[in-house]
């Protein structure tokens, strides 16, 4: 980026001074993409698109004390939960998906969720189930009752509401998925986000451990 930025801006103002300028900058500009984009999940276990989008607007609730886990199996099961999120207001499940931005994204009597023609229940029963399955696991080892509110972040089509709850699961753009957190009341101190976050961290594996 910085090369092609010199080189272009070298011709536009016939000065090397001035291509020079636009190098820098092209540099910098390019640090701060890398910066905003880079992922705590290895480069080679290869993250979606929607996921690696879902994941930098997680990075920027920590300060406010929340903690995320990324790409976690469910035990004995194919099921990934994408991002598990534990944090003052709760503890959430969030999928990503990036669906066909050509394909509406309709909902029938809040009980069926279509992305064009196609009946998106099966999703919708796999994000419900997972997050189901890693509650009883976190509170079984914790030996209480831990919630987790399941999602489907969607990224592409237009989608037509701002938070809407389909089979049990909140439905919202991709880009709500901090505004969707943070809205709730606060219901976890310091301490109970930390043991809940560390028994989440163990009873549910990464699904694609470094090697």
């Amino acid at each position: 980026m910085a090369v092609a930025a010199g080189v272009v801006g070298g011709i536009l103002f016939s000065s090397w001074r001035l291509g020079l300028t636009c190098a820098v900058l092209g540099a910098i500009v390019d640090t701060v993409l890398r910066a905003r984009t880079y992922s705590t999940v290895p480069a080679w276990r290869r993250a979606s698109v929607a996921e690696r989008q879902t994941e930098a607007q997680l990075k920027r609730l920590e300060r406010g004390g929340y903690r995320s886990l990324h790409a976690r199996a469910i035990p004995e099961s194919e099921a990934q939960i994408d991002h598990l999120v534990v944090g003052p207001t709760g503890v959430y499940a969030v999928d990503s998906e990036k669906w066909d931005k050509r394909l509406p994204v309709r909902v029938q009597s809040h009980r069926k969720l279509f992305h064009g023609p196609f009946n998106q229940k099966p999703r919708l029963d796999e994000a419900r189930w997972e997050a189901s399955r890693a509650s009883e696991l976190i509170g079984e080892a914790l030996g209480r009752e831990v919630t987790i509110i399941p999602s489907l972040a969607i990224y592409g089509p237009a989608i037509p509401w701002k938070v809407l709850t389909v089979r049990e699961v909140d439905v919202f753009d991709g880009s709500r998925v901090r505004k969707w957190i943070t809205k709730r009341e606060r219901s976890l101190t310091d301490a109970e986000i930390e043991e809940i976050y560390e028994v989440a961290e163990r009873v549910l594996p990464a699904r694609y451990p470094e090697p």
